[in-house]
């Protein structure tokens, strides 16, 4: 050990001051590393991996729960480079979160703040795995006002904080004019996060995009657009490569806070927000010494297609209040006869068993999207679409939204317990693989949040609990209850890289990046330079 005039502090060995620093709450711990270029870089040998912290509080008042959640994740050594903020019980107060989190980790982070259905996390308090299910839907709620608070089983607010080291994080709007006629900017959406990493990375495709979009989001084609799973099949990689991680889910309700001030629409006259995207690029100025971190996806889907492929005959669009169903007639594959809703209907139940007659139903339908992303060339993307069955009779088959045509093929599908477990199983054996594995983020449907769908608690996120012991674990529950659920975004880059070859030969579609009844598994992993 060094001994120094000054004595104290200076006498310390390097594994002594490291051991000290990696027990410094956050702010301490930043303070302490500008005493000196020795203390610097031990503290940058303290916080030299990935890291993700997060926390819950049940605390019903607003300003104690951002309190409790902040404390908690800044208690050890963190520089916040994302966060991410959830929402449970209807009535908090997403503003005021949004603006209590920013002032707390500053304005240069890029925060998102949503609703979620449910969550697992550690409790802010108790430091215990806690599991909270909103157990009611103001949606199903006809009068709010006779309606019991008490009923509400939790009510409070997870905060994930992300620091990710040689990566660039930022918040990127999926913008909507308020005036006719009313589109998304897709085009601008997808140059704006190409455009950014190739700002900062030098290749226009980042390691990972979060998407949030809202309930009225345009998901499918902004995912298309992107290089969709589907798009693989045609035209290899898009818009970005295969290898950037997609992942998040179709939330609802949600504010964000970029790092650029001019990307914060907030008060526009002009544009609303319909989705937002947290964009980690590579930093092409990282220091030296600074290894490469890496987003892993893998997915669990929820429903497998049953019966014989349809084709749409005639189609009518039907507005009811704010919301749109498709009416269509159909016939069987290679079939002439024009089939109403009881038939159609019939005929599936029949393939099913009646016994499984109550299960929720969706149709996937194929198409051909055209897309095109600024000046380059128009090219054609085959996407698989999903709506929900709502029922049927002598006029037809009722679809949930719209968007399908005269001549499109489509397939139903349903939720099935034995391919759910063999997805979950897949997704195991896909993550086991992964090395160095420092945090990760779960988005999974409500549906399957409910301990009889498997069986057993915890089933759902076991392919991430059993490979990865003690690593940090986040879990968002998107979507209402029942089988029907908001949609989860997620492209399995993992399959995706290991049979891109098989993918390329496969001449039918893929089921496209928005999932339902499903679970989407993102790892974070770090591998050191050489």
């Amino acid at each position: 050990m060094k001994r120094g005039k000054e004595g104290g502090v200076d006498l310390l060995s390097e594994d002594v001051l490291q051991n000290i620093l990696s027990r410094l709450p956050a702010l301490s711990y930043a303070s302490a590393a500008c005493v000196s270029r020795s203390w610097c870089r031990v503290a940058a040998a303290v916080l030299s991996r990935p890291k993700i912290a997060s926390a819950i509080s049940l605390n019903p008042s607003c300003e104690d729960a951002v309190k409790e959640v902040v404390d908690s994740v800044l208690s050890r050594p963190i520089r916040p480079h994302f966060a991410y903020a959830a929402c449970f019980g209807e009535f908090s107060d997403l503003e005021l979160t949004q603006k209590l989190i920013t002032k707390k980790l500053g304005s240069a982070t890029p925060v998102v703040t949503s609703f979620t259905r449910g969550t697992i996390d550690s409790d802010a308090i108790r430091e215990e795995f806690t599991e909270v299910n909103r157990n009611f839907d103001f949606e199903d709620c006809d009068d709010l006002d006779d309606f019991d608070l008490t009923t509400i089983r939790d009510q409070g607010i997870v905060l994930i904080v992300g620091f990710v080291p040689g990566l660039k994080v930022e918040a990127i709007p999926l913008l909507r004019e308020l005036e006719e006629p009313y589109i998304p900017l897709i085009d601008k959406f997808v140059m704006d996060i190409r455009d950014y990493s190739a700002a900062v990375s030098g290749c226009t495709s980042p390691t990972g995009i979060v998407m949030f979009g809202g309930t009225g989001a345009d998901m499918e084609h902004v995912l298309d657009e992107m290089g969709g799973y589907c798009s693989i099949l045609c035209v290899g990689d898009y818009a970005m490569s295969t290898e950037t991680a997609i992942l998040g889910g179709r939330i609802g309700r949600f504010m964000y806070r970029s790092g650029d001030d001019s990307r914060n629409i907030s008060g526009s006259l002009k544009y609303y927000a319909e989705a937002v995207a947290l964009v980690f690029a590579r930093d092409s100025e990282k220091p030296q010494g600074v290894g490469e971190t890496q987003f892993h996806v893998a997915l669990s889907t929820g429903l497998e297609p049953v019966g014989p492929t349809h084709k749409a005959v005639s189609v009518k669009l039907v507005f009811n209040m704010s919301e749109c169903s498709t009416w269509l007639n159909a016939s069987k594959e290679g079939i002439n006869e024009v089939l109403d809703g009881h038939r159609i209907l019939n005929d599936i139940y029949d393939e099913m068993g009646y016994g499984n007659a109550s299960r929720r139903l969706f149709i996937g339908v194929t198409k051909q999207i055209k897309c095109s992303i600024g000046p380059e060339k128009v090219r054609w993307v085959t996407a698989l679409e999903f709506y929900v069955v709502q029922g049927g009779n002598e006029k037809g088959l009722r679809i949930k939204g719209s968007g399908i045509k005269e001549g499109d093929p489509f397939r139903f599908y349903r939720s099935d317990y034995d391919s759910v477990l063999s997805s979950c199983n897949r997704a195991f054996e896909e993550l086991r693989n992964v090395k160095q594995v420092c945090g990760g983020i779960v988005f999974s449907c409500y549906s399957r949040s409910d301990p009889t769908f498997f069986g057993r608690s915890s089933a759902d996120i076991s392919p991430f609990l059993e490979n990865f012991p003690g690593v940090p674990l986040s879990v968002m529950r998107c979507g209402r209850g029942g089988l029907i659920s908001s949609g989860l975004i997620g492209r399995d880059n993992m399959r995706a890289a290991a049979n891109r070859q098989e993918v390329q030969e496969d001449s039918s579609p893929l089921c496209s990046c928005l999932r339902y009844c499903a679970t989407v598994y993102m790892v974070m992993s770090y591998t050191l330079e050489g």
